[in-house]
């Protein structure tokens, strides 16, 4: 997980979302243990509330549940719930405007597939 001071988005925002990348990538596999609050806060010299909203953030997503004693896990079915966020996100913020600059260009739909899918080949 890594935390850039300098970007525009809050740190508990960037704790959440770099948890959700270990997710992800299965740093954290489910029902594993996720660093505490005040391992992160420790880790990148921050406040541990600010670390507390992320944990709380993904806790009330259902992405993260707490034993008492023990620390915060990773809930079953995690990956699940965090593609699913991200895939929302993803529409919203990339595809919708891809598809409205397409439109506006006069590209029909198999045009922009194919451009898209040109991108993906080119990489």
């Amino acid at each position: 997980m890594k935390i850039n001071f300098e970007d525009e988005r809050p740190i508990f925002l960037q704790i959440a979302e770099g948890i959700e990348d270990g997710i992800l990538v299965g740093a954290y596999e489910e029902e594993g243990q996720v660093p505490s609050t005040t391992e992160i806060s420790m880790t990148y010299k921050i406040n541990p509330a600010t670390a507390l909203k992320g944990i709380s953030r993904l806790v009330e997503e259902g992405i993260l549940y707490k034993r008492r004693g023990l620390g915060m896990f990773v809930s079953t079915g995690a990956i699940a719930v965090v593609r699913a966020k991200r895939k929302a996100a993803f529409s919203k913020q990339y595809v919708a405007p891809l598809t409205r600059e397409a439109r506006r260009l006069g590209l029909t739909s198999g045009e922009t597939v194919e451009l898209i899918e040109r991108s993906f080949r080119d990489e």
